[in-house]
Order: structure tokens, then sequence, then C-alpha cells
């Protein structure tokens, strides 16, 4: 399957899809979390105007919207562990934003035609109404600070098309209340995040690093270190060639292993899984052993309790044995 690639609203703003780090997740955790106690609490339900759950009933209605206000639709599924990690931080600048976007939730398994619709390919994908025009925004859980940018973009080209409205309800973004404070990530954790953030992977690894050999058994550096990783060896990939060079050469592990890191960043966790165990059950010795390892990292990745992992595993040991 090839990888797809979404077009920004404007060339100025930066497009690569990636699965966020386990410091990121955390952090979205705690937010839900907050949000959920403010909500029993009686807290304020702002937020609940600026995000909508969209239906292929409802979506009429969510489109018209866009005449006023731009709709940004997150096309997203139950089973999807990437979008886990995106939905808080667009529920979350949904409601930093007050009113100047609407965030349109859709499940793409129980409303297909909406993401045949919107041509989704992989999921998370990320697009936006204007005027009832589509706009692609991007693909995969991307770090907040990106997400940031290209809503920024998003509404500058709502301007610059006369739509300049707020969502009825919303207040400006200085008068909103102030997040709950959330409990600080360990000091090497959030050193990692801080690099991420600055685009510095190789100091986001070293720190992990460093987290694990204070604590090997913390699960959560072992996961961030691996998604480093990942981005690492995928950053300067250009997916058309390396998708290329595994079809003209099965045999290579290291074109098969780029290949399957590319599906993973894209959504196609089960094209990278399968494309791996394959080339477990073609190759042997020191070869076999580096690609189980390599899988094994990426199950770390997905996550143990998503069905999709079980799978692979159950796969993986028919490949080698």
């Amino acid at each position: 399957m090839s990888q797809p690639t979404g077009q920004p609203a404007s060339s100025s703003v930066p497009l690569r899809g990636a699965v966020d780090l386990a410091a990121v997740a955390a952090q979205a955790k705690r937010r839900e979390q907050a949000a959920a106690s403010a909500g029993a609490s009686g807290g304020s339900a702002a937020s609940g105007a600026f995000v909508v759950d969209a239906t292929e009933a409802s979506f009429q209605g969510v489109v018209e919207q866009s005449m006023t206000v731009p709709v940004v639709v997150d096309l997203w599924a139950e089973w999807c562990g990437p979008c886990k990690q995106l939905s808080p931080v667009l529920e979350r600048l949904a409601a930093e934003y007050a009113g100047r976007f609407l965030l349109a939730k859709v499940d793409v398994d129980a409303n297909p035609r909406l993401g045949q619709v919107f041509q989704a390919q992989s999921i998370p994908t990320v697009v936006a109404i204007v005027k009832g025009q589509p706009v692609p925004l991007f693909q995969g859980a991307l770090p907040e600070q990106q997400v940031r940018a290209y809503l920024d973009e998003l509404l500058r080209v709502a301007e610059a098309n006369g739509v300049t409205g707020r969502i009825e309800g919303g207040a400006p973004a200085d008068d909103a209340a102030e997040p709950p404070a959330e409990p600080p990530l360990p000091p090497l954790h959030q050193k990692a995040f801080d690099a991420i953030e600055a685009g510095d992977l190789d100091a986001a690894a070293a720190a992990y690093e460093q987290a694990l050999a204070q604590a090997p058994a913390d699960a959560d550096a072992r996961v961030g270190l691996a998604q480093v990783n990942l981005m690492r060896r995928t950053q300067d990939a250009d997916p058309q060639a390396a998708r290329a060079a595994a079809a003209s050469a099965p045999s290579d592990p290291d074109a098969q292993l780029l290949v399957a890191d590319l599906d993973l960043l894209g959504g196609h966790v089960d094209d990278a899984f399968a494309r791996l165990v394959e080339t477990v059950r073609t190759t042997s010795g020191d070869e076999r052993e580096r690609v189980r390892q390599h899988l094994v990292e990426l199950f770390e990745i997905v996550g143990s309790d998503d069905a999709r992992v079980a799978a692979a595993r159950r796969a993986l040991s028919m490949a080698l044995f």
C-alpha cells in the first residue's frame, strides 16, 4: 500500500506524519482526566460548544456551519492508537481557540461513507471545511506544536475567504479559564519532550536513554525511545524511493525495514507488521534476528494491548518456527 500524503492549506505549514511520544500521550491522558473531573464537578462545558460528534446523518449541518466558521474534521476509530493521542490534542485546542473553529469528530467505522468522501487512506486523518469546500490538513498523530501551526494557517486561509465567525458562546481565548495544572513529567521525560518540540530528536533519544539507564523498568521511557528512533530513521526518507527500492529488492532487509517504518507512521499498522513477518520468514541468522527485534520494537510503539499486535505476534511465532 502506498504511503498517503496530505497537502497542507499552505506550503508554509510543515507536513510530516509521526506517531506521538509516550510523554505526549501521558500529558493528553492527564488532560482528559482533568477535563472529566471538571465536568463531573459542574465545571464549564464551554468546550462542548466547540466539539461535536458528526455522523453521516448530521454532516450536512456541519458543512453549513463552515460558511461562517472553519470546521476541522477529525477522522478516527476506536481501535486506532494514534487517534487516541491526537484527538485529545484537537479537543483541547478547540477549547483554547474558543469558537474560532468547530471540531467535528467522525468515527469512520460507524460512518464509512464520510471516510470515503474525504479519501482517508489511513487514520487519523484531519481535514478542514471552509465555505463547504474541503481543505486537506494532515495525517498521523502530530505533536501539538505542528497541529497548532496547521490550525493557525487554516484560520488565515478562512479569513482570506471571508470566514471569520466565531461559534456562539465562544469567548476570546484571553478570557478563557486557566486549565487545571498538570502533574509534572519526570525531569528526563520532560527533557525528551522539550527536545522533540524543538525538533532535536538526538537530544530526545539521549534523554530517554539516560532515563532507562537510571530505571531500566521505565516503560514510558522505553516506548518513548522506540518512537523517537522511529522518527529518526524516517525523517529524511523519500517514501516513493523507499517503496521502489523495497519492491525491487524483496530480499533486502534494510529496504523492508524502512518501508515498514513508513507504513507505521502513516497508520498502516497491519501492512508494517505483515511486511516484517514475511521478511523474518525469508531471512536467516543474524539478519532474521535483526528483523525480529525491529518488529518487536514496533510492537512496543503500537502497544501490547492492541489486537493487531497480538495477531502479528502469533504470525511471527509461526514464521520463526
